[in-house]
């Protein structure tokens, strides 16, 4: 079958049609991808910025069918339609026992330890974020399937599956977001527009859009923002809007040390500074003591948007359905398999491109 591969950092995009799918074990299903996004996260593994087990099939945002479903699998069948979380919860551990299953990192551990797929001379190829939805197939942990209804396009349903869930949950999970507040989002990419969209279902009364690139400031006010700007001019900004107070929450959707300390100076003092992008590990984020105890910030962790796809999909859902999600706007274009390595530059450019879908036929 087709798949995208990684081999090392910073290689080429390697695309190939001899990898075969290893699986399923008793616990596991095997799904046919019938979309998947291209996203930031995905550059960043290309790059090396985020871990990855090398070789790795790329992409951890898609929706599929599925296909075969092991023995000891209940509830998912042959031909459900699926969304792929890339943190399925273990049901076991201390976080999922304790209301955080987005913490759980059981199956995030065997997705660098255990080979998902075969290249064509029978060596192993890992899936990146225990995925790997640049391939037709993949083979994933029950748990990491989430059924979610027929009538849902393939190519919206794969939004739910990281864009969706990080940047809407960042609102509704994460800073619960109350009505009448003010908002500032920083970063205006699949992620940013999500948060957006996050805040103004939320009823947030000021949302302002902080991003380099002009052009994704029209489409941050079709998702919602009440003003846009650019990194330059968002003090300034900040001061009419907030009178200099700052905004209740401040969301970094970014994943730079540079805008998580441009976040924090745009929160009010007692105001959240929340970090939704995925950054680099050496990329260190330096704030002083004195202003980190008496301005009384609250620095928010984000991740996956503390969303559980079992509660949160059928929730986006219904918002879609109820014309107050805005799924279609948030795809740029809908690519072939062939596309991608032209997709992946398009996007590290940085230029206006939001989200790509591939298309598997």
């Amino acid at each position: 079958m087709r798949a995208a591969l990684v081999h090392e950092p910073g290689a080429a995009i390697d695309l190939r049609d001899d990898v075969t799918v290893a699986g399923p074990d008793p616990g596991e299903v095997r799904v046919r991808v019938r979309a998947t996004g291209v996203c930031h996260s995905d550059v960043s593994a290309l790059k090396g910025v985020l871990p990855a087990s090398l070789p790795a099939v790329l992409g951890h945002e898609a929706a599929g069918e599925v296909v075969e479903a092991g023995s000891q699998v209940s509830g998912l069948a042959p031909g459900d339609h699926v969304i792929l979380s890339f943190i399925p919860p273990c049901g076991s551990c201390a976080d999922c026992l304790g209301g955080q299953p987005y913490l759980c990192i059981t199956y995030v551990l065997e997705g660098f330890t255990k080979p998902r797929f075969r290249l064509g001379d029978g060596s192993p190829c890992f899936g990146f974020g225990g995925l790997g939805a640049w391939a037709e197939e993949l083979v994933v942990p029950a748990q990491a399937a989430v059924k979610i209804d027929p009538d849902v396009p393939f190519e919206l349903a794969a939004l739910l599956s990281c864009a969706v869930a990080t940047g809407v949950g960042a609102v509704i999970n994460t800073a619960r977001v109350e009505e009448g507040a003010s908002v500032v989002v920083i970063g205006a990419g699949g992620i940013g527009l999500s948060v957006i969209q996050g805040a103004r279902l939320a009823g947030a009364a000021t949302i302002l859009a902080v991003d380099p690139v002009e052009a994704k400031h029209e489409a941050a006010k079709r998702f919602g923002a009440t003003h846009a700007t650019t990194p330059e001019q968002m003090e300034a900004v900040k001061g009419l809007l907030t009178g200099g107070r700052g905004f209740d929450h401040a969301f970094e959707a970014v994943g730079r040390s540079s805008t998580v300390k441009a976040a924090w100076q745009a929160a009010r003092r007692g105001g959240d500074v929340v970090v939704v992008g995925a950054g680099a590990a050496d990329d260190q984020v330096e704030l002083d003591a004195f202003s980190l105890l008496f301005d009384g910030k609250n620095i928010l962790s984000s991740i996956y948007g503390c969303s559980d796809l079992r509660r949160d999909a059928r929730r986006f859902v219904d918002l879609w359905r109820a014309g107050r999600l805005d799924l279609e706007s948030l795809i740029t274009r809908r690519i072939r398999f062939e596309d991608l390595p032209d997709a992946v530059l398009a996007l590290d450019k940085g230029g206006d491109v939001i989200r790509q879908v591939v298309l598997f036929d």
